[in-house]
C-alpha cells in the first residue's frame, strides 16, 4: 500500500471514530443501560470488567467491556466455563464490548483495527509481530471477520499485520459490512471446545486473505 495513502487516512479514520463513538454511544445509552440493570439483577456488580491492555505502539490502557463473566477467580483460558447467564447472551452478540466505543472515543481505539492484546503477549512479539501496533486496536478487524477465537493466535497476527500494511477507508467499509453478519452467526464467540487458545508463535500461520 503506497505510503501516502496510509499516512493520509489516518486523520480521517480517526475524524471517522470519533463521529461514530458519539453517535452510537448516545443511539446506545438506553440499551447500555438496561444491560446493566440485568449484569446488576444476575450477579451483581462490578457491571464493567477492567482490563490492562496494549495499544498503538505498545502503549498500555485501561480496555472496558461489559462483565460477562462470575466475579469469583477463574480461568482466563476456559471463559465458556465461567460465563454467566446474560454474560452468555452479551458474548453471542457482541454486546460486551459496547463500552469500548468510549475506549475510541479516548482515542485509545477505533472502530476498526487489530484487537488489543495482554502485555505479556506483546512481549514475545518478535519485530515483525509488532508491526500489528502500529495502529490503533479496533473494536473489529480483519481478524475478526476471519474467524475470531476459532483462528490460532499466529493466523491473528499474520492477519492483523495484513491489514496494517493495506488499511485504507474502503478496508475498514467492507470489514464494517462484514461485522454484523459475523455476529448473527454467532461464529467464534469462543475457541475450540470453548476454550481460548494459548498465545503461542510456534503454531500454524495462515496466509494473507484479501477481501472477496
Amino acid at each position: 500500500m503506497p505510503a501516502f495513502s496510509f499516512f493520509s487516512y489516518r486523520p480521517l479514520k480517526r475524524l471517522l471514530d470519533c463521529f461514530a463513538a458519539a453517535f452510537l454511544l448516545i443511539v446506545m445509552a438506553p440499551l447500555m443501560a438496561g444491560l446493566s440493570v440485568l449484569i446488576l439483577i444476575d450477579s451483581g456488580s462490578p457491571i464493567l470488567f477492567r482490563q490492562t491492555r496494549s495499544g498503538y505502539k505498545g502503549d498500555l490502557f485501561n480496555l472496558f467491556k461489559f462483565r460477562t463473566l462470575h466475579s469469583e477467580k477463574h480461568n482466563p483460558a476456559t471463559p465458556q466455563q465461567h460465563v454467566t447467564r446474560v454474560g452468555r447472551v452479551l458474548r453471542r452478540w457482541g454486546l460486551d464490548e459496547l463500552p469500548q466505543l468510549w475506549n475510541v472515543m479516548r482515542g485509545e481505539m477505533s472502530l476498526v483495527g487489530p484487537r488489543p492484546t495482554l502485555p505479556e503477549q506483546v512481549a514475545r512479539y518478535t519485530d515483525k509481530e509488532r508491526r500489528r501496533l502500529a495502529v490503533l486496536p479496533g473494536l473489529t478487524g480483519w481478524a475478526q471477520i476471519h474467524g475470531r477465537n476459532t483462528l490460532t493466535w499466529p493466523d491473528r497476527i499474520v492477519l492483523d499485520c495484513w491489514y496494517v500494511e493495506n488499511m485504507s477507508f474502503w478496508l475498514d467499509f467492507y470489514i464494517l459490512c462484514k461485522t454484523p453478519a459475523l455476529l448473527i452467526s454467532g461464529t467464534g464467540t469462543y475457541g475450540p471446545k470453548g476454550n481460548n487458545m494459548d498465545f503461542r508463535t510456534e503454531d500454524h500461520v495462515a496466509p494473507p486473505k484479501t477481501p472477496s
